[in-house]
Formats: structure tokens, C-alpha cells, sequence
């Protein structure tokens, strides 16, 4: 008997209209209730950045709150190398390429909440992987070589983190002056540098204007000798 189509279906990536592929996400093995991400390859001609490689980097929304950037880079491995996920709660720009990293002691608080990630490859044909998923195969969340922690062990873990070593945090604070310090140098040479362009642009201008002057007086006084030598001649016809 020939495979039913629906069964054949199955088999093949599920690609709704958008062009987002549907990827089932279940929490364990033993899950019987499923999750669905949707990923397309990241092609946004405004994000140039460098952490984000149009080749190379998957997008995808609707991840669950449980899902944290280590437990998506295991999840989406099996596709290929991944080389960072970054987590967000909307789409755009990330701070990345103009703001320096901020240590989680100065970070403000996660909101809690599905999340829209950019997962970077170390190759291309990943996306492809990706992409060509089966429907019938869910990703699993929590396996035995990356644990999920959820409920009571989450709280005692958060609580344990909530607690700062001092020294710790004097080091950042250190760390996190010494970089202020020398962005702020490199922001005072550089205002520097442009006053200083500015003023040889503007020299230069009045060079360039008093010389253009000098050779105007010039042609006149060559006119008003032309002219006279004319009269002379009695050949200076004015009308």
C-alpha cells in the first residue's frame, strides 16, 4: 500500500506563508505536549552587524521563558557549530556593536516572557539543516547532557545567585571604569582632531577666497591697462 499523503507530509519541513519553517519543540522525551518555533534565515538588509552574519544566522520566534541562551545553543546544535544565540524581547538591533557589554550586576532585570532569538552558526549549510527540518522530529528542550531546572529548583537557584561576593563586584566596577576612562580619552581626541580639521578647513577657505580676490584685482588691472592702451589707439569702441 502507497504512504498516505498526510504521513508523507510528515515527514517533510512544515514552511508557513512568510517563509517561516515550523519547528516542534517538546520539553522532554516524555513529553507528549508540544511547543512550535518558528525560524527563517536572518536576511535584513538595515542589520549590518558583525555578529550577525546574513549567511549564517537563524532567527526565531516564539521561544518559551524556560529557554535560555546555553539551552538554545545545545537545542539548535544539532544542525551544525553554533557560535553564539542571542536572545531578545523584540526584534532589531542589538546594543552589541555600540555599547560595551554590561555585567549582570548593572543589567536591568529579564522581563519573563517568550523571547525572539538570533542563532549564529559556524557554517551556512546549517540554516539550511534548519530549515529542511522534519515536522514529525520535535526538538527536546531538557536532556540528559543539558538539564533544564524548573520549579522549586529554579527558585533555589535563582535565590543562591542573588547573592553578590563583593569582590567580584569590585573587580566589574574597576573593570567597568577603566573602559569608561578610555572610551572617554578617545572621545576627547577625537573631538580634538575634528576642531582641528576644522580649523585648517576654514584657513584654508579664507586662503583660497583671498587668493580668488587677489586674482580678480589682478584681471581688472589688466583690463583698465588694455583699455587705456585702446583710447590711445583711439580704437576703444565702448557701444
Amino acid at each position: 500500500m502507497a504512504p498516505s499523503k498526510k504521513k508523507h507530509a510528515s515527514n517533510q519541513a512544515c514552511v508557513i506563508p512568510g517563509g517561516f519553517t515550523v519547528l516542534p519543540v517538546q520539553f522532554n522525551s516524555d513529553s507528549v505536549a508540544q511547543h512550535k518555533l518558528y525560524v527563517k534565515e536572518h536576511k535584513v538588509r538595515s542589520d549590518r552587524s558583525s555578529h550577525r552574519p546574513m549567511d549564517r544566522t537563524l532567527f526565531v520566534l516564539n521561544i518559551p521563558p524556560y529557554c535560555s541562551e546555553d539551552v538554545a545553543k545545545q537545542m539548535f546544535s544539532q544542525f551544525g557549530s553554533v557560535q553564539s544565540v542571542e536572545l531578545m524581547d523584540h526584534p532589531g538591533s542589538s546594543a552589541q556593536d555600540s555599547e560595551p557589554k554590561m555585567s549582570k550586576f548593572f543589567r536591568p532585570a529579564a522581563k519573563q516572557g517568550f523571547k525572539v532569538g538570533y542563532v549564529v552558526f559556524e557554517n551556512s549549510s546549517s540554516i539550511a539543516a534548519a530549515k529542511s527540518h522534519p515536522h514529525n522530529v520535535p526538538l527536546v528542550v531538557c536532556t540528559e547532557k543539558c538539564r533544564v531546572k524548573t520549579g522549586t529548583q529554579k527558585w533555589i537557584q535563582q535565590y543562591t545567585e542573588s547573592f553578590i561576593r563583593t569582590d567580584n563586584l569590585q573587580k566589574i566596577v574597576d573593570s567597568f571604569m577603566e573602559g569608561y576612562d578610555k572610551r572617554k580619552k578617545e572621545t576627547v581626541i577625537r573631538k580634538n582632531k575634528r576642531k582641528e580639521l576644522m580649523n585648517f578647513y576654514t584657513w584654508q577657505h579664507r586662503n583660497t577666497q583671498k587668493e580668488h580676490i587677489a586674482e580678480l584685482r589682478k584681471k581688472f588691472e589688466e583690463d583698465k591697462q588694455k583699455i587705456a592702451l585702446l583710447r590711445v589707439q583711439r580704437k576703444f569702441k565702448p557701444y
